[in-house]
């Protein structure tokens, strides 16, 4: 299961941009997900719930976004329809993923003293 190491991960990072910014709180955090990342949203959100407690994120709602594959042609750029065969149906050439197989943290949402 990956997906504990992910938010492992993202905890980590969370805290340190945190540190960074002197934050006292973190109330949200944003997470985009491709379709093709091979990570499974429900563990993902069962790991973060285990993990955030003692942490920063501890009261921290996470949103997850789901991006959808995307495919086009590295050659005549051509966008190749979901579900289609992934070739060019114009110049042949082997599609190239452009989207869907990322794992970005997009947003934290943290409370900031303004006096440090």
């Amino acid at each position: 299961m990956h997906e504990y190491s992910i938010v492992s991960a993202l905890i980590g990072q969370v805290e340190a941009e945190a540190a960074r910014r002197h934050a006292s709180r973190v109330h949200r955090l944003r997470v985009q997900i491709g379709e093709l990342a091979g990570v499974e949203l429900e563990l993902l959100r069962t790991a973060y719930m285990t993990f955030r407690e003692r942490t920063i994120c501890e009261v921290a709602e996470l949103d997850v976004e789901l991006v959808e594959a995307r495919w086009i042609c590295p050659g005549c750029g051509c966008a190749l329809a979901r579900g289609s065969l992934l070739q060019c149906s114009e110049c042949e050439r082997p599609a190239r993923l452009v989207q869907g197989d990322e794992i970005v943290l997009e947003r934290i949402e943290m409370e900031v003293d303004d006096h440090v």
